[in-house]
């Protein structure tokens, strides 16, 4: 029996009939519900084909009238929110009326069943389907040898006719016609027709590869009747090339090749050498010889190792970022002692090129391309840059085999040719952002490259002989490590570049950005003046970013409208301050949070980071009559949806301690919202801030508006580490919060903020929620134990008894 509605689950470009099992993936929404409501009522579903697979959004009158109701027996959800489910499908309906639930589609329909037919007639048509299928099998069309067998055993007509036309590469209206078919005869006819058709189809296609085989052996035949010409050409010509031949000799001779590449060098010369020069083939040996001398096998330029030149340089060109300057002054500290153990013979001349491969990882703008520049100066090494961005063929790494048309060696060769030395800083930009086809993963292809126990021996797939690439100082930079592959990864040292704070992009400003704004704007140091309220309202205002770029797109945009009315009013100085940037730029862009005016009930300010900085948060609790549900919005990710659970069963399991009634939790809605709406929010540092507005709103104690926190809790009470303290804290002082609670296992982490910035604010560093809430609510947990005392004394109410009256 069906149920009396059966929800709709549209799928595209294909159909399932009655008895099959099948996999189903809905990744759209319109389907996800409709396999959610089957799973809330009888598990019973209807399949449905579609009529165009073009169509997002079906109507009914994109579906066809004839679907399939199937029972639904797993479902697994993926990461990416679509859903796979496995359905068996029981029987044939024919919809009587559809109903639009809004977010889904449903159905009225009745079964069809098979309606019987002649049974002499249905076994001459069961054997003549069998021989049609076990000749379309002999002429190649592909099946798996247990489907085949499968269906040349099924007995049943119904079932053989569905399972042949479900397995053929049938059109979709054919398949739909048979599905539509109730009489089990017309429906084994249909499939003859059709297997018929794709027979005569088969011997079509066989007469035009007859055809073209022909085609083919003429063009092979008069392929080498002009190879034959080309000889004849080249006995008569060979003498062309010698000048060129010989030129090559002298240059290969000059460059100390190793034996290997000499061996193949000379081999290539050899054969060019027999060739006439205009030939193609001819033409590829040059370029690939060209290409072998213009490399620096034996070029290399020498290091410079003073440490304070390098630190100066360093300095020079960067604010602030002073871990990666560290990191890279004890590089060079580390190749000079090497040098020297190498020149008092105490080590291997290699072991002083081995060294790590710096990955520098951080939000765009903050200076990763830059400072691998200035490392280069620094080191006195020519520097290469290529960027990997997008990059999705093997071939752009290792190079295309010289057999192709237009080949040529891979990017890493040719930063090589670029720089002429073969110990270049070499710069692999974007390396986070790698694509994989069906042409090779470049990241594998970077495994050797990064590798120095490998990159030795380095092949290129144009050259065909190894290069030496351990003397190269290899420095990859990427926005994130997730999309990393591990192996790729695990060949490098990571060097984190954090996001600017306020104070640095001042500095940065005031040094480098609005010094080169003026020169490339035509202005002259004095002419327009920017003073430093204006470049701080700026920052705070008009840019919402990690690094510096937008912030240097805004100073250029400054300056522009300072220079045409230099030259429009005759001014000889202008001068910007705060009050002038709305009518230069228009309204502020961004708006930080500011602190709550006063404490309330049920709000707490939270703390969060994101690669662009750090702010506060509002997390906001209200508590209404209901039925004891946890209502969550604000675009909360799974993680935090987790910690706001965890923040009502810790104040379930201590609710008798704060003073708040049992039957509360079981006749209120508890709502929790986090604004703004539209940003996605993710984490667990929220779940002291949850805590205390949710035990503010249940106890009606309000939250101090004074205080920000952050950490991660545990249904214990425990308060966990968390990350992003620097950011976070910065976020919290610029919105006027001059006191922070964090986890007491975050306490180290307070040594990356400058000292001048945590002056004047205070630091309570707790390890349990008990901690938190004695801070963040008026009055304290002593508020709460009033309020429980309170509660204690106050007189059961009694039930009403039920009397029967006679």
């Amino acid at each position: 029996m069906l149920p009396e509605t059966l929800p709709v689950c549209p799928v595209r470009g294909s159909v399932i009939y009655p008895t099959m099992v099948m996999p189903i993936d809905a990744g759209r929404p319109i389907s996800i519900r409709a396999i959610d409501e089957a799973l809330a009522r009888e598990r019973v579903l209807l399949i449905v084909s579609q009529k165009d697979k073009e169509v997002e959004v079906p109507k009914p009158s994109d579906l066809y009238e004839v679907g399939t109701a199937c029972n639904i027996l797993k479902m697994r959800k993926n990461p990416d929110g679509s859903v796979q489910v496995l359905v068996q499908a029981f029987a044939r309906v024919r919809v009587k009326e559809w109903l639009d639930r809004g977010d889904h589609l449903e159905a009225q329909g009745e079964v069809l069943p098979d309606a019987p037919a002649d049974p002499l007639l249905v076994q001459a048509l069961i054997r003549e389907v069998k021989e049609k299928f076990q000749a379309l099998l002999k002429e190649g069309k592909y099946l798996t040898p247990e489907v085949a067998q499968f269906i040349l055993n099924l007995e049943d007509p119904s079932q053989l006719a569905d399972y042949i036309a479900f397995h053929m590469d049938f059109r979709l209206e054919d398949k739909q016609r048979i599905l539509e078919t109730a009489d089990v005869g017309e429906r084994l006819k249909r499939v003859l027709v059709l297997l018929e058709a794709e027979l005569a189809l088969i011997e079509t296609q066989r007469r035009i590869q007859q055809q073209v085989k022909e085609e083919i052996d003429r063009n092979q035949r008069e392929y080498f009747l002009r190879e034959q010409m080309k000889a004849i050409q080249r006995e008569l010509h060979g003498e062309e090339g010698e000048a060129e031949v010989e030129e090559f000799r002298k240059k290969v001779e000059a460059l100390d090749l190793p034996p290997v590449v000499r061996q193949e060098v000379e081999r290539e010369l050899n054969r060019f050498a027999r060739m006439h020069p205009d030939s193609a083939e001819a033409s590829v040996i040059r370029t690939y010889l060209d290409w072998i001398v213009h490399l620096p096998w034996n070029v290399r330029t020498e290091d410079n190792l003073d440490l304070g030149r390098a630190k100066e340089i360093l300095e020079r060109d960067h604010y602030g970022l002073e871990k990666v300057k560290d990191r890279v002054l004890e590089y060079l500290a580390v190749r000079k002692l090497k040098m020297e153990k190498a020149k008092r013979g105490e080590i291997p001349e290699e072991e002083v090129n081995k060294g790590p491969i710096l990955l520098f990882v951080g939000p765009p703008g903050v200076g990763k391309t830059s400072i691998a520049k200035s490392i280069a100066e620094a080191l006195g090494r020519r520097y290469v840059r290529i960027s990997l961005g997008g990059v999705r063929d093997e071939s752009d790494i290792r190079g295309h085999r010289r057999t192709y048309i237009g080949a040529m060696p891979g990017r890493i060769i040719q930063g090589l040719r670029q720089a002429g030395t073969k110990n270049p800083v070499f710069l692999l930009d974007e390396v986070d952002k790698l694509g994989i086809s069906y042409q090779g993963d470049p990241a594998a292809a970077l495994l050797e490259v990064l590798d120095p126990a490998q990159n030795k021996e380095f092949v290129d797939h144009y050259l065909g002989v190894p290069f030496d690439l351990s003397e190269v100082m290899f420095i990859c930079t990427a926005n994130y490590l997730g999309t990393i592959p591990a192996p790729l990864l695990d060949r490098m040292e990571v060097i984190e570049f954090t996001s600017y704070i306020e104070q640095e992009k001042l500095e940065i400003a005031k040094r480098y950005l609005l010094p080169r704004q003026l020169r490339e704007n035509g202005l002259s140091e004095g002419q327009v003046v920017l003073t430093e309220a204006a470049l701080t309202r700026l920052i705070t205002h008009y840019t919402r970013e990690a690094g510096v770029r937008q912030l240097e797109r805004e100073i250029g945009a400054l300056l522009r409208k300072a220079a045409r009315q230099i030259l429009e009013e005759g001014k000889r100085r202008v001068r910007i301050t705060e009050r002038d940037l709305e009518r230069y730029l228009g309204p502020p862009r961004f708006l930080p949070e500011t602190e709550a005016k006063s404490p309330q009930v049920g709000v707490a300010t939270g703390m969060y980071y994101t690669p662009v900085g750090g702010d506060i948060m509002f997390v906001e609790v209200s508590v209404m009559p209901g039925k004891g549900n946890l209502i969550l919005t604000g675009q909360l990710g799974d993680v935090m949806k987790e910690s706001a659970r965890a923040a009502l069963s810790y104040a379930k399991k201590n609710a008798q301690r704060f003073g708040i009634p049992l039957e509360r939790f079981e006749k209120s809605d508890i709502h929790i919202h986090v604004p703004a709406g539209a940003i996605p929010k993710e984490g667990p540092s929220a779940g002291v801030a949850i805590v205390s507005a949710l035990v503010s709103a249940l106890t009606e104690v309000p939250v101090r508006h004074d205080v920000a926190m952050t950490g991660e809790i545990t249904l214990t009470g425990r308060v966990l580490p968390i990350g992003g303290v620097k950011e976070k804290v910065l976020g919290a002082r610029r919105a006027g919060i001059r006191e922070v609670i964090l986890p007491r296992q975050n306490e180290g982490d307070l040594s990356d903020i400058p000292k001048p910035l945590r002056q004047n604010m205070a630091f309570h560093f707790v390890e349990h929620l008990d901690e938190v809430l004695d801070l963040a609510l008026v009055g304290g947990l002593k508020a709460l134990e009033e309020r429980a005392k309170v509660q204690a004394k106050r007189p059961a109410r009694k039930k009403k008894e039920l009397v029967a009256h006679a």
